[in-house]
């Protein structure tokens, strides 16, 4: 079973990057720059290849990988991961006792400021929990996704208009097309903590954001998710219920419109 890593990054250059990751199997990199530029660098037995583009979105640069892999399973992965010394032996055991799986979400050892999941036992992943889950945690067999015709949003997450989302969007579309999708213990790495891209606070735009964004994860009970971010989540924003209340319904009245012309389109 081969392993392939697909790297989004911006203003990198692919030996340095390759050494900082610890990348031991083949790799793409789609670097986000200022120049259109091909390397390629060739390590003991796996190569490095490095697309660098003016384009923009982490969702693009992950396509732009995903639709150039050629391994039997990728691993999505960013510029500001260290993998483990035997994250590919990790990955591909998990696959193999798991051969119904399409998908599989990781554990990395992450900064406590940023820590969203941990994975404690191994499960199977459904609709009413895939939300929690970064793609820097998550491999996938390449076929598997190609046959279902799943791609990443180009709608969210950073240089996308809509500030995050396109991981659990990934997710989502990768269950509404009957992929299976299971949580493994296992520990693939570790996060070099940064300061986030998108994350400016809980203003306005991040509450629109995310209300735009459970037009598209949950369309037929986005009120009732709205109302539970906004309950549980007060202690994080502190703001005023209501006023995070209406920034979020004007974002998720937006996104059912474009959505239904999306549909209707």
């Amino acid at each position: 079973m081969r392993l392939q890593v697909l790297v989004a990054a911006m203003h990198e250059d692919a030996k340095s990057l390759s050494e900082r990751m610890q990348l031991s199997t083949d790799a793409i990199i789609v670097d986000q720059c200022d120049r259109f530029e091909y390397e390629e660098v060739t390590k003991e037995d796996h190569t490095i290849r490095c697309f660098h583009l003016k384009e923009r979105g982490v969702g693009l640069s992950r396509n732009t990988a995903l639709l150039r892999a050629e391994a039997e399973i990728v691993l999505f992965s960013d510029e500001d991961i260290v993998l483990a010394p035997d994250y590919e032996k990790v990955i591909c055991n998990a696959f193999d006792q798991n051969p119904d799986a399409d998908v599989i979400t990781f554990n990395l050892e992450v900064d406590p400021r940023r820590a969203t999941y941990h994975n404690d036992k191994e499960k199977r992943i459904r609709f009413y929990n895939f939300g929690r889950y970064p793609t820097y945690a998550v491999a996938a067999r390449r076929e598997g996704l190609h046959k279902a015709g799943v791609t990443f949003s180009l709608q969210f997450g950073g240089g996308a208009k809509y500030s995050n989302g396109e991981d659990s969007l990934f997710l989502h579309d990768c269950l509404k097309e009957g992929l299976h999708i299971y949580a493994s213990t296992g520990v693939i790495g570790k996060e070099t903590y940064r300061e986030s891209t998108w994350f400016h606070g809980y203003d306005e735009k991040f509450f629109f954001d995310r209300g735009y964004l459970f037009a598209y994860l949950y369309p037929k009970s986005a009120y009732l998710w709205l109302l539970r971010f906004v309950l549980t989540k007060q202690k994080q924003y502190k703001l005023p219920k209501k006023q995070a209340y209406r920034w979020m319904r004007k974002g998720l009245l937006e996104g059912r419109k474009k959505r239904y012309i999306q549909q209707k389109g």
